[in-house]
């Protein structure tokens, strides 16, 4: 898998989900998918970020308040194994950049190819080509997902490309998945949702995606849950949603998000 991902920037990890995990995921994305409408995103983009987000999209994150389902996610072992093994090297521990439910409408154009790395665009362009790796993704099938739903294109090898710069001649192709299949990807490979050509059905699929522990996630996901919350849950579930501090152990370095300490009241 690791070699794949290197040489590609991406791989397709069939059943990396299973179905009992992905349906009670879908089912309740379904429930909540009404209270959003299509064209709006709940990441605070504005009016700059429409065209990102597309005009028949529904997207929406907070998901451990989705259901409990998501938390087997985060602990999932293949996804675990590639992250460490991926972002460990450079960053001590990670955490979760954003979960999303994405569901693509009929007719929505293909979104433009983009970098999830250029999120921390500073880093990436003063950095590039001698980078490491800070971000990995996961684009989950809920349902099928085929190329005329809209399944995420990628240009495979792009994430080694010497500049920065999206090349034309270089063609996408489709990442097609299975309910728990689950497309894991660089952040610096070039990628983007495909076209919805159907009349009436919508592709559904949601987005998992890591970031170093140095760096500022897409979601504040601590403050979906109070403090306590997730302490029947596994360390690894509390650090990946910001409830453990971070440590950049072994590499130098002083600890960050230290935890808080509820103040004792002086009752004397």
């Amino acid at each position: 898998m690791l070699e794949a991902f290197r040489r590609d920037g991406g791989l397709i990890v069939e059943g990396m989900f299973n179905r009992a995990t992905i349906d009670a995921v879908t089912a309740a994305a379904d429930r909540r998918v009404p209270e959003f409408p299509p064209g709006s995103a709940t990441q605070g983009m504005g009016a700059a970020g429409a065209a990102f987000v597309g005009a028949n999209t529904v997207r929406f994150s907070s998901l451990p308040l989705l259901d409990d389902a998501y938390f087997d996610m985060l602990d999932n072992e293949i996804y675990a194994a590639i992250a460490d093994a991926v972002l460990l090297p450079h960053c001590g521990s990670y955490w979760v950049n954003t979960g999303q439910i994405m569901y693509i409408g009929p007719g929505e154009a293909a979104q433009v190819l983009h970098r999830d790395a250029d999120n921390w665009w500073e880093y990436v362009r003063s950095a590039w080509p001698n980078v490491v790796d800070i971000t990995i993704s996961a684009m989950i099938g809920l349902e099928e997902v085929t190329e005329e739903l809209g399944a995420t294109q990628v240009v495979p090898g792009s994430h080694t490309w010497e500049n920065l710069d999206y090349r034309v001649e270089h063609e996408s192709v489709p990442a097609e998945l299975g309910p728990g299949d689950a497309l894991v990807y660089s952040g610096y490979v070039f990628h983007g949702g495909g076209a919805n050509v159907t009349a009436d059905r919508w592709r559904k699929a949601m987005h998992l995606s890591f970031v170093a522990g140095w760096l500022t996630p897409e979601e504040s996901c601590a403050l979906d849950i109070p403090l306590g919350g997730l302490d029947h849950r596994s360390p690894r579930v509390q650090r990946l949603l910001g409830h453990r501090s971070y440590t950049p152990m072994p590499h130098p370095g002083g600890g960050l998000w230290l935890r808080h300490v509820k103040a004792i009241e002086d009752t004397a």
